[in-house]
């Protein structure tokens, strides 16, 4: 067992980084699929209309990206360092497009190349399969590029934030 316990001491600081990027993750997942599907409701229906497919995901996405930047910014990766608002805002964004094009394209193979245009299908290729793909690239770009560790001479704890004194 020991070897467990020293194991998620060394790591603990990226399991809870983990867990609360999955929460904040989680709530915006909800609004993602909320969104998405009222707007495949009023505006795809079952009708094959690749756009409006694409364009729900999109928006779903886009409402989804704001309630994840809030929640990332200023609980799960609050202890790292500032950068300011807008560039870390506009990075985000920017990433977060790039997690979207994943959505998309994995939409989009389903509906245009594969031929499977129902909600089930839409649901699976951009809300489970884009989305868990986007999610692993999203968790690694914020860490890089958007909410980053404070500059450190130890190269070992340069991903690890500052260990306060209640634990040690």
């Amino acid at each position: 067992m020991r070897p467990f316990t020293t194991l998620y001491r060394r790591f603990s600081w990226l399991v809870h980084e983990l867990a609360k990027f999955g929460t904040v993750g989680a709530l915006a997942y909800v609004v993602q699929i909320a969104v998405t599907n009222l707007y495949w409701y009023a505006y795809a229906g079952d009708r094959q209309d690749v756009l409006a497919v694409l364009i729900g995901q999109t928006v779903g996405t886009v409402c989804a990206t704001v309630v994840a930047f809030l929640g990332n910014r200023f609980w799960t990766f609050r202890h790292r360092a500032r950068s300011g608002l807008l560039r870390e805002y506009a990075l985000f964004f920017a990433l977060n497009g790039v997690g979207l094009l994943i959505q998309l394209a994995c939409v989009w193979a389903t509906v245009s190349l594969l031929g499977l245009d129902g909600p089930l299908a839409r649901n699976i290729a951009g809300n489970v399969v884009g989305v868990g793909l986007g999610s692993l690239f999203r968790f690694w770009s914020y860490r890089k590029w958007v909410f980053r560790t404070p500059e450190s001479h130890d190269a070992g704890a340069a991903d690890r934030p500052p260990v306060r004194a209640d634990q040690e």
